[in-house]
């Protein structure tokens, strides 16, 4: 399944109290591809995705989805908070979207005590969020998303609240969980190593209004692991990458102070 932005602009408010979030944003994923998308703060990426899942209708422009769909969800969402549903268990989380579409009790049991097992928590299946720590209810959104099957995974900043250690940890486990399953994901993100080693692509916004000011390919062989970020490649993109993004501080600090 492939996705296509053509001309998407966002307006919040009207007339003197209207804020230009999103201008002319248009691009289009590949089959299977891990794209990261990274801005400054407030550049509208969170605002893009909702746009894409459809939790937000745009002002202009339109999204497309195009190719194969077997009936599964289009796309499933994860938010940077784990937004697990604190009344049910662990397994009963995961297997909720699967539930929803009519997915017989042993069969979605099945597939989501399998991802369970890859986030690392199947002997904490019959538990209650509020016993695990943030970490652990991040997989359970993580497991859930992927179990759906849906045709493109959004995901919002998902690893922005956890600690440095655990958001490792989380981003080597989605990177094996992506590899089995080659899913197409958009990657919404402020860390430009995550970008880089999560992305076959990273998509660079520019300050508010956001819009693209570059598409760079991730030209790092996988698989890849937390070793890569020591590369010269890595480092060279690294900058690359960072440099673009304090331009735009840059140009939006002169423009408020004018």
């Amino acid at each position: 399944m492939k996705l296509e932005c053509r001309h998407i602009s966002k307006i919040f408010g009207a007339g003197v109290k209207a804020t230009r979030a999103l201008e002319d944003i248009s691009f289009e994923t590949h089959e299977g591809e891990f794209l990261s998308v990274l801005g400054p703060s407030g550049c509208g990426k969170s605002t893009l995705l909702k746009i894409i899942a459809g939790l937000l209708e745009p002002t202009a422009g339109e999204v497309i989805y195009s190719g194969k769909n077997t009936g599964e969800p289009l796309n499933s969402m994860v938010f940077q908070e784990h937004g697990v549903f604190p009344w049910m268990n662990v397994i009963d989380n995961v297997a909720f979207g699967l539930e929803m579409r009519g997915v017989p009790r042993k069969e979605r049991y099945e597939r989501s005590l399998d991802f369970l097992k890859r986030v690392g928590l199947a002997q904490y299946a019959t538990r209650n969020p509020h016993e695990l720590s943030v970490g652990m209810r991040q997989r359970i959104a993580i497991a859930r998303a992927f179990v759906n099957d849906p045709a493109i995974l959004l995901m919002d900043e998902p690893f922005g609240s956890l600690d440095a250690q655990t958001r490792l940890i989380l981003q080597d486990e989605l990177l094996k969980i992506w590899n089995d399953h080659k899913k197409t994901v958009i990657f919404v993100t402020h860390d430009i190593d995550e970008a880089i080693l999560l992305g076959d692509r990273v998509l660079v916004m520019t300050s508010v209004p956001g819009r693209i000011r570059d598409v760079i390919p991730v030209e790092i062989q996988r698989p890849r692991d937390l070793e890569i970020e020591s590369t010269k490649e890595f480092l060279a993109m690294r900058m690359k990458i960072w440099n673009i993004i304090r331009s735009e501080v840059e140009r939006s600090m002169t423009e408020e102070s004018q």
